[in-house]
Formats: C-alpha cells, sequence, structure tokens
C-alpha cells in the first residue's frame, strides 16, 4: 500500500475515533471501528489490531467486547486458524439503527410520565414536554416504514 493511503486510513481511523467520542462512547472503540472498515483483509486478529492501532492487547480487548455487545462487530475463527479474528458484523448498521426506536419509545414513554405528573399545573415546561412527546412519538410512527422501505431498496441490489 502506498504512504499517501496508508496516511488517509490512518486518519478515518482517527476521524471515526473521535466521532465515537463526540456521541459518548470511547475513541478507542471508534479507531478499532474505523480500522476494521478500511483494513484489508476486513478481518483481524488481536495482535493485528494493537500493532495497527498502537494500543495494548487490553485495551483492545476491552472494546471489542464493547462492539461486540453493542452489535456492530463480530468474532469469528478461520478453519485452521487457532487465533480469533474480528470484522464489522453483516447488518449491523441497520441493526444498531433498529435498536434506537428502543430508545425513541423511551423517550416518548419519560414525556408521557412528564406531562401526567404536570396535567394539574399550569407549568411553563409544558411545551417542552409537549414537544418531546410529539417529537419522539412522530419518529416512533414513521421509523418502521422508513427501516422496510430501506429494506427493500437494499435487499434489491
Amino acid at each position: 500500500m502506498n504512504n499517501k493511503r496508508q496516511v488517509e486510513e490512518q486518519n478515518f481511523t482517527e476521524e471515526v475515533g473521535i466521532f465515537f467520542e463526540q456521541t459518548g462512547m470511547p475513541r478507542m472503540a471508534g479507531r478499532v471501528l474505523g480500522w476494521l472498515m478500511t483494513s484489508n483483509p476486513p478481518h483481524q486478529t488481536m495482535g493485528e489490531l494493537t500493532q495497527a492501532l498502537l494500543a495494548s492487547k487490553g485495551s483492545i480487548s476491552t472494546m471489542t467486547r464493547l462492539l461486540i455487545r453493542v452489535g456492530l462487530i463480530e468474532r469469528l475463527s478461520l478453519p485452521g486458524q487457532r487465533r480469533d479474528y474480528f470484522r464489522i458484523k453483516d447488518g449491523a448498521w441497520s441493526q444498531t439503527l433498529k435498536e434506537s426506536l428502543t430508545q425513541i419509545t423511551a423517550f416518548r414513554q419519560l414525556a408521557e410520565h412528564g406531562l401526567e405528573l404536570i396535567k394539574d399545573k399550569a407549568h411553563f415546561n409544558r411545551q417542552w414536554l409537549e414537544e418531546m412527546h410529539s417529537m419522539y412519538a412522530f419518529f416512533e410512527r414513521e421509523l418502521p416504514a422508513l427501516f422496510e422501505r430501506w429494506e427493500q431498496e437494499h435487499n434489491k441490489k
């Protein structure tokens, strides 16, 4: 691989790490994911990840467990190999987004609870709770159809 390409891939890996950090996840988890998105081969051993990311085995181990738990990567073994490999899990992106529906429902339910608590009061916070409820109820209704349309389009390819 040429040097420019290698630098671009390293920069992408760091960019994913920073993005993860900005969303409240560990930067190293994003770096692992970023590396797996561009690595060749697409499956990497623990040793390859530690070397590529200049990180400790403990750090990589912790982050791969986290990424497995959230459904973004998977551990696999290859015939005749004694090592485990990690790769992006098939369907990871759509599954992660679908799971966000659970959070959307939880936010809508929180808004309902808040509105119930202040229903008998002239409360200036009502508009925030009503907006929260309205928005999350909308996404709770609309996202399933959007996912279905995406899956239909995606399965045509």
